[in-house]
Protein backbone atom coordinates (compact mmCIF):
# COMPACT_ATOMS: atom_id res chain seq x y z
CA UNK A 1 0.00 0.00 0.00
CA UNK A 2 1.00 3.60 -0.56
CA UNK A 3 2.58 5.18 2.51
CA UNK A 4 1.08 8.49 3.59
CA UNK A 5 3.29 11.41 4.49
CA UNK A 6 4.03 11.72 8.22
CA UNK A 7 3.55 15.40 9.03
CA UNK A 8 4.87 16.80 12.32
CA UNK A 9 4.84 20.17 14.10
CA UNK A 10 8.31 21.00 15.50
CA UNK A 11 8.95 23.39 18.37
CA UNK A 12 12.27 24.80 17.15
CA UNK A 13 14.90 24.59 14.42
CA UNK A 14 17.02 22.17 16.49
CA UNK A 15 13.95 20.01 17.06
CA UNK A 16 13.61 19.48 13.30
CA UNK A 17 16.91 17.59 13.16
CA UNK A 18 15.72 15.20 15.85
CA UNK A 19 12.35 14.72 14.15
CA UNK A 20 14.05 13.91 10.84
CA UNK A 21 15.97 11.17 12.65
CA UNK A 22 12.68 9.98 14.20
CA UNK A 23 11.09 9.53 10.77
CA UNK A 24 9.11 12.68 9.96
CA UNK A 25 8.52 13.41 6.26
CA UNK A 26 7.35 17.02 6.46
CA UNK A 27 6.95 19.89 8.91
CA UNK A 28 4.47 22.67 9.64
CA UNK A 29 6.14 25.83 10.90
CA UNK A 30 5.31 29.52 10.96
CA UNK A 31 5.17 32.78 12.82
CA UNK A 32 2.44 33.68 15.29
CA UNK A 33 1.79 36.92 13.42
CA UNK A 34 0.47 34.95 10.45
CA UNK A 35 -0.44 31.50 11.79
CA UNK A 36 -2.76 29.85 14.29
CA UNK A 37 -1.78 27.40 17.03
CA UNK A 38 1.82 26.61 16.30
CA UNK A 39 3.87 24.14 18.33
CA UNK A 40 6.79 26.57 18.11
CA UNK A 41 7.51 30.11 16.97
CA UNK A 42 9.64 30.41 13.83
CA UNK A 43 10.82 33.92 12.97
CA UNK A 44 12.10 34.58 9.46
CA UNK A 45 15.66 33.54 10.24
CA UNK A 46 14.33 30.32 11.80
CA UNK A 47 12.16 29.63 8.75
CA UNK A 48 15.21 29.92 6.49
CA UNK A 49 17.25 27.58 8.70
CA UNK A 50 14.39 25.09 8.99
CA UNK A 51 13.92 24.93 5.22
CA UNK A 52 17.65 24.47 4.67
CA UNK A 53 17.83 21.64 7.23
CA UNK A 54 14.74 19.85 5.95
CA UNK A 55 15.67 20.09 2.28
CA UNK A 56 19.17 18.76 2.99
CA UNK A 57 17.48 15.63 4.35
CA UNK A 58 14.95 15.40 1.51
CA UNK A 59 12.05 16.57 3.68
CA UNK A 60 9.41 19.25 3.07
CA UNK A 61 8.44 22.40 4.94
CA UNK A 62 4.94 23.86 4.86
CA UNK A 63 4.63 27.38 6.28
CA UNK A 64 1.34 28.21 7.96
CA UNK A 65 -0.48 31.44 7.15
CA UNK A 66 -3.87 30.23 8.36
CA UNK A 67 -4.71 33.14 10.65
CA UNK A 68 -7.74 35.36 10.08
CA UNK A 69 -6.47 38.64 8.68
CA UNK A 70 -8.17 41.93 9.43
CA UNK A 71 -7.59 44.90 7.15
CA UNK A 72 -4.58 46.25 9.06
CA UNK A 73 -2.59 43.07 8.34
CA UNK A 74 -3.53 42.47 4.72
CA UNK A 75 -0.85 44.79 3.35
CA UNK A 76 1.85 42.68 5.05
CA UNK A 77 0.90 39.44 3.31
CA UNK A 78 2.56 39.95 -0.05
CA UNK A 79 5.87 40.76 1.60
CA UNK A 80 5.76 37.62 3.74
CA UNK A 81 4.74 35.41 0.79
CA UNK A 82 7.63 36.86 -1.22
CA UNK A 83 9.98 36.01 1.63
CA UNK A 84 8.68 32.41 1.77
CA UNK A 85 9.10 32.02 -1.99
CA UNK A 86 12.70 33.24 -1.80
CA UNK A 87 13.40 31.07 1.26
CA UNK A 88 12.27 27.97 -0.65
CA UNK A 89 9.15 27.00 1.32
CA UNK A 90 7.52 23.98 -0.30
CA UNK A 91 3.92 25.07 0.31
CA UNK A 92 1.81 27.62 2.19
CA UNK A 93 -1.16 26.74 4.42
CA UNK A 94 -4.06 29.20 4.20
CA UNK A 95 -7.64 29.70 5.26
CA UNK A 96 -8.28 33.39 4.64
CA UNK A 97 -8.75 34.20 0.90
CA UNK A 98 -6.53 37.26 1.44
CA UNK A 99 -3.56 34.87 1.46
CA UNK A 100 -4.70 33.33 -1.83
CA UNK A 101 -4.82 36.79 -3.40
CA UNK A 102 -1.34 37.62 -2.07
CA UNK A 103 0.06 34.37 -3.47
CA UNK A 104 -1.52 35.03 -6.87
CA UNK A 105 0.10 38.45 -6.92
CA UNK A 106 3.69 37.58 -5.97
CA UNK A 107 4.12 33.78 -6.06
CA UNK A 108 1.56 32.28 -8.45
CA UNK A 109 3.41 28.95 -8.67
CA UNK A 110 3.38 28.40 -4.87
CA UNK A 111 1.28 25.31 -3.96
CA UNK A 112 -1.35 25.92 -1.28
CA UNK A 113 -3.00 23.86 1.44
CA UNK A 114 -6.58 24.89 2.23
CA UNK A 115 -7.16 24.73 5.99
CA UNK A 116 -10.10 26.51 7.58
CA UNK A 117 -10.07 24.11 10.55
CA UNK A 118 -13.74 23.20 11.18
CA UNK A 119 -15.27 23.86 7.76
CA UNK A 120 -13.28 21.47 5.56
CA UNK A 121 -16.02 18.86 5.68
CA UNK A 122 -16.78 17.71 2.12
CA UNK A 123 -15.11 16.95 -1.18
CA UNK A 124 -17.10 19.53 -3.15
CA UNK A 125 -15.58 22.48 -1.31
CA UNK A 126 -12.16 20.80 -1.41
CA UNK A 127 -12.42 20.75 -5.20
CA UNK A 128 -13.70 24.33 -5.26
CA UNK A 129 -10.51 25.57 -3.61
CA UNK A 130 -8.48 23.11 -5.66
CA UNK A 131 -9.56 24.96 -8.78
CA UNK A 132 -8.28 28.15 -7.16
CA UNK A 133 -4.77 27.01 -6.32
CA UNK A 134 -5.00 24.56 -3.43
CA UNK A 135 -3.24 21.21 -3.91
CA UNK A 136 -4.32 19.86 -0.52
CA UNK A 137 -7.26 20.16 1.87
CA UNK A 138 -6.83 19.65 5.60
CA UNK A 139 -9.86 17.69 6.82
CA UNK A 140 -11.84 19.08 9.73
CA UNK A 141 -11.31 17.22 12.99
CA UNK A 142 -15.05 16.97 13.59
CA UNK A 143 -15.96 14.56 10.78
CA UNK A 144 -16.10 10.78 10.89
CA UNK A 145 -13.78 8.24 9.31
CA UNK A 146 -16.47 7.30 6.78
CA UNK A 147 -16.82 10.93 5.73
CA UNK A 148 -13.03 11.27 5.40
CA UNK A 149 -12.89 8.20 3.16
CA UNK A 150 -15.73 9.59 1.01
CA UNK A 151 -13.90 12.90 0.80
CA UNK A 152 -10.72 11.19 -0.41
CA UNK A 153 -12.63 9.10 -2.97
CA UNK A 154 -14.07 12.21 -4.63
CA UNK A 155 -11.48 14.92 -4.00
CA UNK A 156 -9.26 16.18 -6.81
CA UNK A 157 -6.73 17.42 -4.25
CA UNK A 158 -4.61 15.74 -1.58
CA UNK A 159 -6.27 15.09 1.79
CA UNK A 160 -4.51 15.61 5.12
CA UNK A 161 -5.87 14.12 8.35
CA UNK A 162 -4.80 14.69 11.94
CA UNK A 163 -4.25 11.40 13.76
CA UNK A 164 -2.71 12.49 17.05
CA UNK A 165 -2.81 15.36 19.53
CA UNK A 166 -5.20 18.00 20.80
CA UNK A 167 -7.66 19.92 18.66
CA UNK A 168 -9.09 23.42 18.86
CA UNK A 169 -12.66 23.68 20.12
CA UNK A 170 -13.05 27.45 20.15
CA UNK A 171 -11.19 30.56 19.06
CA UNK A 172 -12.00 34.22 19.53
CA UNK A 173 -10.03 37.17 18.20
CA UNK A 174 -10.73 38.85 21.54
CA UNK A 175 -8.36 38.59 24.51
CA UNK A 176 -10.93 36.90 26.72
CA UNK A 177 -8.51 35.96 29.49
CA UNK A 178 -7.16 39.48 29.79
CA UNK A 179 -10.67 40.93 29.69
CA UNK A 180 -11.83 38.52 32.40
CA UNK A 181 -9.02 39.35 34.79
CA UNK A 182 -9.50 43.07 34.14
CA UNK A 183 -13.19 42.65 34.94
CA UNK A 184 -12.20 40.90 38.17
CA UNK A 185 -10.04 43.86 39.07
CA UNK A 186 -6.84 41.89 38.72
CA UNK A 187 -3.87 43.07 36.71
CA UNK A 188 -2.70 40.26 34.45
CA UNK A 189 -0.01 40.54 31.85
CA UNK A 190 -0.84 37.80 29.39
CA UNK A 191 2.27 35.68 29.09
CA UNK A 192 3.78 34.13 26.02
CA UNK A 193 1.95 31.01 24.95
CA UNK A 194 4.96 28.85 25.82
CA UNK A 195 4.60 29.79 29.49
CA UNK A 196 0.90 28.95 29.61
CA UNK A 197 0.99 25.18 29.53
CA UNK A 198 -0.86 24.86 32.82
CA UNK A 199 -3.83 27.13 32.15
CA UNK A 200 -7.18 25.31 32.06
CA UNK A 201 -10.91 25.95 31.99
CA UNK A 202 -12.71 23.64 34.41
CA UNK A 203 -16.10 22.20 33.50
CA UNK A 204 -17.40 20.56 36.68
CA UNK A 205 -20.57 19.28 34.99
CA UNK A 206 -18.61 17.27 32.41
CA UNK A 207 -15.60 16.78 34.67
CA UNK A 208 -13.32 18.12 31.93
CA UNK A 209 -10.37 20.47 31.84
CA UNK A 210 -9.79 22.46 28.67
CA UNK A 211 -6.34 23.96 27.99
CA UNK A 212 -6.68 27.67 27.21
CA UNK A 213 -4.22 30.35 26.13
CA UNK A 214 -3.94 33.73 24.45
CA UNK A 215 -1.59 34.89 21.73
CA UNK A 216 -1.39 37.34 18.84
CA UNK A 217 -4.53 35.79 17.33
CA UNK A 218 -6.75 35.92 20.40
CA UNK A 219 -8.00 33.21 22.76
CA UNK A 220 -7.83 29.48 22.05
CA UNK A 221 -9.67 26.74 23.95
CA UNK A 222 -8.46 23.21 23.24
CA UNK A 223 -9.98 19.74 23.53
CA UNK A 224 -9.92 18.01 26.94
CA UNK A 225 -8.44 14.83 25.41
CA UNK A 226 -5.75 14.00 22.88
CA UNK A 227 -6.69 12.14 19.73
CA UNK A 228 -4.77 8.89 19.17
CA UNK A 229 -5.26 6.74 16.07
CA UNK A 230 -2.05 4.71 16.16
CA UNK A 231 -4.02 1.46 16.41
CA UNK A 232 -6.67 2.53 13.85
CA UNK A 233 -4.55 3.54 10.86
CA UNK A 234 -5.37 0.74 8.44
CA UNK A 235 -8.53 2.21 6.91
CA UNK A 236 -6.85 5.60 6.45
CA UNK A 237 -3.86 4.02 4.74
CA UNK A 238 -6.03 1.75 2.58
CA UNK A 239 -8.01 4.85 1.52
CA UNK A 240 -4.67 6.38 0.44
CA UNK A 241 -4.99 9.46 2.62
CA UNK A 242 -2.06 11.61 1.52
CA UNK A 243 -0.82 12.96 4.85
CA UNK A 244 -1.20 11.98 8.51
CA UNK A 245 -0.47 14.72 11.03
CA UNK A 246 0.85 14.60 14.59
CA UNK A 247 -0.18 17.81 16.37
CA UNK A 248 2.47 18.76 18.92
CA UNK A 249 0.81 21.90 20.29
CA UNK A 250 1.41 22.34 24.05
CA UNK A 251 3.54 19.18 24.19
CA UNK A 252 7.24 18.81 24.98
CA UNK A 253 9.81 18.29 22.21
CA UNK A 254 10.65 14.89 23.70
CA UNK A 255 7.01 13.79 23.55
CA UNK A 256 6.70 14.81 19.88
CA UNK A 257 9.87 12.88 19.03
CA UNK A 258 8.55 9.74 20.71
CA UNK A 259 5.18 10.01 18.94
CA UNK A 260 6.96 10.48 15.61
CA UNK A 261 8.98 7.31 16.16
CA UNK A 262 5.90 5.30 17.10
CA UNK A 263 3.76 6.54 14.19
CA UNK A 264 6.67 5.99 11.79
CA UNK A 265 6.75 2.37 12.88
CA UNK A 266 2.96 2.04 12.71
CA UNK A 267 2.69 3.52 9.21
CA UNK A 268 5.56 1.45 7.83
CA UNK A 269 4.26 -1.81 9.27
CA UNK A 270 0.65 -1.17 8.22
CA UNK A 271 1.60 -0.23 4.65
CA UNK A 272 4.03 -3.12 4.20
CA UNK A 273 2.33 -5.91 6.16
CA UNK A 274 -1.26 -5.25 7.37
CA UNK A 275 -1.46 -8.63 9.11
CA UNK A 276 1.60 -7.81 11.19
CA UNK A 277 0.10 -4.40 11.99
CA UNK A 278 -2.89 -6.22 13.51
CA UNK A 279 -0.44 -8.04 15.75
CA UNK A 280 1.54 -5.00 16.94
CA UNK A 281 -0.99 -2.14 17.02
CA UNK A 282 -2.11 -2.85 20.60
CA UNK A 283 1.50 -2.80 21.72
CA UNK A 284 2.07 0.50 19.92
CA UNK A 285 -0.95 2.00 21.68
CA UNK A 286 0.43 0.89 25.05
CA UNK A 287 3.72 2.61 24.22
CA UNK A 288 1.82 5.83 23.54
CA UNK A 289 -0.03 5.52 26.84
CA UNK A 290 3.27 4.99 28.67
CA UNK A 291 4.50 8.48 27.76
CA UNK A 292 1.15 10.27 27.65
CA UNK A 293 0.86 13.11 30.24
CA UNK A 294 -1.36 12.20 33.18
CA UNK A 295 -3.69 15.13 32.55
CA UNK A 296 -4.32 14.25 28.89
CA UNK A 297 -6.65 11.31 28.27
CA UNK A 298 -6.57 9.56 24.88
CA UNK A 299 -9.53 8.98 22.57
CA UNK A 300 -10.30 8.62 18.86
CA UNK A 301 -11.80 12.08 18.42
CA UNK A 302 -14.76 12.16 16.02
CA UNK A 303 -13.55 9.33 13.78
CA UNK A 304 -16.11 6.82 15.05
CA UNK A 305 -18.90 9.16 16.15
CA UNK A 306 -22.21 9.00 14.29
CA UNK A 307 -22.84 12.01 12.09
CA UNK A 308 -26.06 13.98 12.70
CA UNK A 309 -27.46 16.18 9.91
Amino acid sequence: MKKPELLVTPTSVDHITELIDAGADAFVIGEQLYALRLAGEFKREDVEKAIELAHAAGKKVYVSMNAIFHNEKVDELEGYVTFLKEAGADRIIFGDPAVLMAVRAVAPDMPLHWNTEMTVTNWYTCNYWGKRGAVRAVAAREISLDEIVEMKENAEVEIEVQVHGMTCMFQSKRTLLGNYFEYQGKALEVENRKEQRNMFLHDKERENKYPIYEDENGTHIMSPNDMCMIDELQELIEAEIDSLKIEGLLQTPEYIIEMTKLYREAIDVCAEDPDRYDDVKAELFEKVKAVQPDNRELDTGFFFKESVY
